[in-house]
């Protein structure tokens, strides 16, 4: 007998068409935290808004996982409908969720499947996707959380950071970084792989960012098979119109998915956030 199966996710991922129609998916919401006070990502605050107060009202903000309680909640309420429950996270190395989700899975009758997908935003929506597509053609779930593991080890994204200040007003910037980087007009390149975030350059013009950027793309185009890219944006779809011109004039069959970075990255990297992730698939 198929078994019925919670789809959980944290919402640092996006919800695209498909999965919006499907009533076994269930968000569990990041915190974001302004002058003391905690908001509901995507309930009490959406994007829109947040990137308002950081631009015009300089409120300074940072962002918290969901407590284990919130996931004790949501997954004792699934425990009557569903068999068992898939819940897929951020990057354990990015957040403290993946740990808030296990904690709270050893605390319900319902079996939890918690899964680590090493990655942000709709990369993590992608990996979900993919796990989801394996238990549907019958596959075991813990064969296929092995077989997704390869898909999020293959994953490649590289941030071109939006805002130093904003970086330096959410704590993940010192001052003397802040300081040093608005005087030179460092753009700093952000990488996450295999979970790792890290920063691969510190380049003099957003021109000579988005070239080294580019160059990463093309060099695992020609080496390795990507079918298919995603562009993150941060206040704006607008953002990505160029770099989807120059994604199409390599190969104008690559799919482009373009969704928003998120509130909780947003939060440190600033609105005007720019990213390009692609999975290398064999």
């Amino acid at each position: 007998m198929t078994k019925r199966i919670a789809w959980v996710m944290d919402s640092t991922g996006y919800l695209d068409d498909d999965l919006q129609k499907n009533d076994d998916i269930y968000i569990v919401p990041m915190v974001v935290i302004m002058e003391g006070k905690e908001y509901r990502d995507g309930i009490d605050i959406i994007p829109k808004e947040l990137y308002r107060l950081m631009e015009e009202e300089k409120v300074a903000v940072t962002t918290s996982q969901p407590s284990v309680g919130t996931f004790i909640e949501l997954y004792q309420s699934l425990e009557e409908r569903y068999d068992c429950i898939i819940s897929v996270h951020l990057s354990g190395s990015l957040s403290g969720t993946v740990d808030s989700s296990r904690q709270a899975a050893a605390m319900v009758s319902i079996p939890v499947y918690v899964y680590d997908t090493l990655v942000i935003s709709y990369p993590m929506t992608m990996v979900l996707k993919k796990i989801m597509s394996y238990t549907e053609r019958g596959m075991e779930i813990t064969d296929a959380l092995q077989e997704a593991e390869k898909y999020s080890k293959s994953n490649e994204t590289y941030v071109l950071i939006g805002s130093l200040e904003q970086l330096h007003r959410s704590g993940r910037l010192s001052g003397t970084q802040y300081l040093l980087g608005s005087m030179l007009n460092f753009k700093p390149i952000i990488s996450i792989e295999n979970g790792i975030l890290a920063t691969i350059a510190k380049v003099r013009s957003e021109k000579k960012a988005e070239e080294r950027i580019f160059d990463l793309f093309k060099k695992a185009y020609t080496s390795k098979e990507v079918k298919e890219c995603c562009l993150l944006f941060g206040a704006s779809l607008t953002q990505t119109d160029k770099w989807r011109k120059v994604i199409h004039e390599i190969d104008s069959s690559i799919i482009i998915h373009a969704y928003p970075i998120g509130s909780s990255v947003g939060v440190h990297a600033g609105p005007k956030t720019l990213g390009l992730s692609w999975f290398n698939e064999e």
